[in-house]
């Protein structure tokens, strides 16, 4: 097998999408643990979990004068808390329903003397199942799991390239455990007008509040079953939408304008299986922000770092 393979591993959603489902409440249970304790930051930066070196990460949260992380990690598949007094808990990720997970979970919190309460409801999911009731969704495979992180860990790697070139207000690179995907937003300054909400299992203010400025972002999406897209995807959008973007010119020819979602859409599979994935990666990155930043009419001389920073 190649390097390139190893790196870019192919992840049908059709081959795994039952981990995906697992995965997607786990991840909702840690996050909804950083959102219960995290001081608040604009556009719910507090929220989102991190691509580590070995899975995903909430970073050091806040608990009382002394904090803890929690970090799913793929590698040795197991759930791991450690408080930075040196203490720490573990379990396996291995097949066990959500509300089993969700039990252990919050027992092995207690057991370090963390007490939290979570809204142990799925947000952004339409007609979600309790997480204390969810014996639905358990399945766990342990290589797609460690695909699903590969293919996140080279989505993160290209987001924080790109993510360079912009000196103006940027989010971190973060994986949003709603919408379960990988995201880095640039934006402008200008105040937005209202979003008009309508997420399903999300109060309109919290989409309100995200998306409080004109904003263009950048991301990563595994896809999901029943969604308009259901294969993994690189995409790009811009809040409010200029006109002009469903005909604008982007790159690579394998990208282009999604009527349903109004994002743009580069596969995966496009991607990693051309020549050289990580140039098309940054191409689609940096072409659908040149369109979107145009168009919105957007002070580009004074929030980009210039050409000299596109060669990377």
């Amino acid at each position: 097998m190649s390097t390139t393979a190893l790196a870019w591993p192919a992840l049908p959603l059709a081959s795994w999408n039952d981990t995906r489902d697992t995965l997607h409440m786990w991840t909702q249970i840690v996050g909804k643990t950083r959102l219960a304790l995290a001081p608040m930051v604009n556009h719910w930066w507090q929220v989102p979990l991190y691509v580590s070196a070995r899975g995903l990460t909430t970073s050091r949260m806040p608990y009382g004068n002394a904090g803890f992380s929690v970090e799913l990690d793929f590698i040795d598949h197991t759930l791991q808390i450690q408080r930075d007094d040196g203490r720490t808990w573990s379990m396996a990720l291995a097949p066990r329903s959500v509300a089993d997970f969700y039990q252990a979970y919050m027992a092995g919190l207690r057991s370090l003397g963390i007490d939290v309460h979570i809204w142990p409801v799925p947000s952004e999911i339409a007609d979600g199942i309790r997480f204390t009731d969810d014996e639905t969704h358990g399945s766990y495979d342990a290589r797609a799991a460690s695909d699903f992180w590969h293919a996140l860990a080279q989505a993160s790697r290209m987001l924080e390239i790109f993510r360079g070139r912009f000196i103006g207000k940027a989010s971190p690179v973060h994986f949003f455990w709603g919408s379960f995907d990988l995201a880095c937003t640039r934006f402008n300054g200008a105040r937005a007008p209202q979003h008009p909400g309508g997420v399903p299992g999300l109060p309109d203010w919290i989409t309100r509040e995200a998306y409080s400025h004109e904003c263009i972002s950048a991301g990563w999406w595994p896809g999901a079953i029943g969604s308009p897209i259901v294969e993994p995807v690189f995409y790009a959008y811009a809040y409010p939408e200029p006109k002009g973007c469903p005909t604008a010119q982007i790159r690579p020819d394998a990208g282009f304008y999604h009527d349903v979602m109004h994002e743009w859409i580069l596969p995966y599979d496009a991607v990693r299986t051309s020549a050289d994935p990580d140039a098309a990666a940054l191409d689609f990155f940096q072409s659908t922000y040149d369109a979107a930043a145009t168009l919105g009419g957007w002070d580009r001389a004074s929030l980009e770092r210039g050409e000299s920073s596109r060669s990377k």
